[in-house]
C-alpha cells in the first residue's frame, strides 16, 4: 500500500539527487574545461569503461556522446583484462568512471593507458585513489552520502556521473557546433527521425505548384486549383509570392461577379510561408486554422507547397 511515508521517501531520494547535481555544477572548475579541450583534439574515439552500477551509467554516456558527434563506444574493465583492450588505439582517449577510484577491475585498463601514452580522464570522488593519482585529468565528484536509505546502493554517485556525462556532451556539441541537422543523421528512425525532418523532405516540388499571375482570371484559378487538388493557389508579381487564393477567400467573395474577377482582387496577401530548411515541426506549427503553406526561398519566389496531410503521413502531426 502507498503511504504518505512512501511518498515522502522518493521525495527525499529526489531531493538529495538534485541536490546532489547542483553542488557538482558549483564545483566545476578548469579541468572540465582541459577535459574538454582533450576530448576534442583526439582523432580517434572516447572509450568509456566503469565497473558495476558505474559501468552502466558508462554506457548510457558512451551512446550520449556517439549520438552527438563524439564518436564513443564502451568497453567492459573486465573484457578489457582478456583482450578487449586491443579494441583501443593510441588516438583514443579513456573515460574512466568510479566512484571510489579503486576499483580493481580497472587495474589493467589504466596500466595499458599509461604504457601506450593514451590520454586518461578519472571520474571519480576519490581524490587520492589510484585511478586519480594516474588520470591526465581527474574530474572529481563530491564526496556525498547515497541517497539509498542504507547509504550503501549507488544513486547519488550514480545521479553525478550521470550528470557529468551529459555536461561533457552537451559542451562538446557547443564546442563543435554540433546542429540539429548533424543530430538528425544519427537519429533517423522513430521519433526523433520524423521531429526533425526537413520540409525539404516532404514538401512537393516546382512541378506541382498551383501559380497564377494577379490578372489571371477567376475562371482559369478555379480550374487551377481542381487540377493540383491542394485547395489553394499561389498569386505570383515579380517572381515572389505576393499572395494566396484558398476555398475560404472564395467563400468570402462569393457572388454573381467572382467568376469575372482577377485573382489580385480576391487573394489574401502576405500568406504565411515556410523556409525548405526549416523543420516540418516548425511547418506545422505555422499551420494554426490553415492546411497548406507555399515554400519560399530567401528572395521570396515560391519552391514548394506543403499540405498538412504530408506531415500526418511522415508521424510528424
Amino acid at each position: 500500500m502507498v503511504t504518505s511515508q512512501t511518498i515522502s521517501e522518493a521525495k527525499r531520494v529526489l531531493i538529495a539527487e538534485a541536490d546532489a547535481l547542483k553542488t557538482l555544477s558549483e564545483k566545476l572548475d578548469s579541468n572540465f574545461t582541459t577535459a574538454i579541450e582533450k576530448i576534442k583534439s583526439i582523432r580517434g574515439r572516447v572509450i568509456v569503461s566503469g565497473m558495476g552500477k558505474s559501468g552502466h551509467v558508462g554506457r548510457k554516456i558512451a551512446a550520449t556522446l556517439a549520438s552527438t558527434g563524439t564518436p564513443a563506444y564502451f568497453v567492459h574493465p573486465g573484457e578489457a583484462s582478456h583482450g578487449d583492450l586491443g579494441m583501443i588505439t593510441a588516438d583514443d582517449l579513456v573515460l574512466a568512471l568510479s566512484n571510489s577510484g579503486e576499483t580493481h577491475e580497472l587495474t589493467d585498463l589504466i596500466a595499458y593507458t599509461r604504457r601506450f601514452e593514451i590520454p586518461l580522464i578519472a571520474v571519480t570522488s576519490g581524490t587520492d585513489s589510484e585511478l586519480s593519482r594516474h588520470a591526465d585529468i581527474a574530474l572529481l565528484l563530491p564526496k556525498l552520502p547515497e541517497a539509498c536509505p542504507l547509504e550503501l546502493a549507488p544513486m547519488t554517485s550514480t545521479t553525478l556521473m550521470l550528470g557529468l556525462g551529459d555536461a561533457i556532451a552537451a559542451a562538446l556539441m557547443a564546442a563543435r557546433g554540433f546542429t540539429a541537422d548533424q543530430f538528425n543523421h544519427y537519429h533517423p528512425g522513430g521519433k526523433l527521425g520524423r521531429k526533425l525532418l526537413k520540409v525539404s523532405d516532404l514538401m512537393h516540388g516546382a512541378d506541382n505548384l498551383p501559380l497564377c499571375a494577379p490578372d489571371t482570371g477567376m475562371k482559369n484559378v478555379l480550374v487551377l486549383m481542381s487540377e493540383k487538388g491542394f485547395g489553394c493557389v499561389g498569386v505570383v508579381q515579380n517572381q515572389k509570392l505576393s499572395g494566396i487564393i484558398t476555398d475560404g477567400d472564395l467563400r468570402r467573395h462569393m457572388s454573381d461577379h467572382l467568376l469575372n474577377e482577377h485573382a489580385g482582387n480576391i487573394m489574401t496577401a502576405a500568406p504565411r510561408t515556410t523556409r525548405p530548411d526549416a523543420l516540418a515541426a516548425e511547418a506545422l506549427a505555422q499551420m494554426k486554422n490553415i492546411t497548406t503553406l507555399f515554400v519560399v526561398d530567401p528572395q521570396g519566389a515560391p519552391v514548394g507547397i506543403l499540405h498538412i496531410h504530408d506531415l500526418l503521413r511522415a508521424g510528424v502531426a
